[in-house]
This record gives C-alpha cells, sequence and structure tokens, in this order.
C-alpha cells in the first residue's frame, strides 16, 4: 500500500513521524507532500530525518518555502522541491490520504 500524507500545519510533528515511521515498518511506502505551515518543519532535524527511512519519499512546495522565509540550506538531496503537481501526482497515486 502507498499512503500519502499532506502535511500543511507544524502542529503534528509527532502525529507525522508516529504515523510514517510505523507504516514503513510495516512495510508500506509513504510520500509526504509539505506545503503552507507545514513548511516551517523543513527547519526540525526531527522531521527531515524522516527521509533516512527506506520506503519514505518526501517533498515540499518550493513556493510556499520562498514565501514563508522558511531556511532549507543543509537539506538532504533526498527532500525534493516542487510544486502543488508533485501534490497532485501523490494523491493520484496513493491509496489512501491523510491530512495532518
Amino acid at each position: 500500500m502507498k499512503l500519502g500524507i499532506m502535511i500543511n500545519s507544524d502542529k503534528n510533528l509527532k502525529a507525522i513521524t508516529g504515523i510514517a515511521l510505523e507504516a514503513v515498518k510495516r512495510g508500506h511506502q509513504v510520500e509526504l507532500f509539505v506545503m503552507d505551515e507545514g513548511t516551517r518543519l523543513l527547519e526540525s532535524e526531527e522531521f527531515i530525518k524522516l527521509v533516512e527511512s527506506d520506503g519514505l519519499k518526501m517533498t515540499y512546495c518550493k513556493y510556499n518555502v520562498e514565501g514563508l522565509g522558511v531556511n532549507i540550506r543543509g537539506l538532504p538531496a533526498k527532500i525534493i522541491s516542487g510544486s502543488q503537481y508533485n501534490n497532485a501526482g501523490m494523491i493520484h497515486s496513493s491509496d489512501k490520504l491523510i491530512m495532518l
């Protein structure tokens, strides 16, 4: 199963990491799309460490990062700079979708 997690708030770090890591642990693919206020999580070491998990992909909305002035210096290359097109792709290809 592929689980898509759309993140538009910076208020749910523990829930996001818990759900994502448990899904990967159970052998599921996980794709995160980070947008709006959720892009502030890109400044959290705990959040960006998620991309070290096999089976997890993360993309953020470049427009939102620039608009909010989020510091993305030093992000791992595995975290993809994208747009709402990437979000639409994640939604289309996911079996289940969670929005946090």
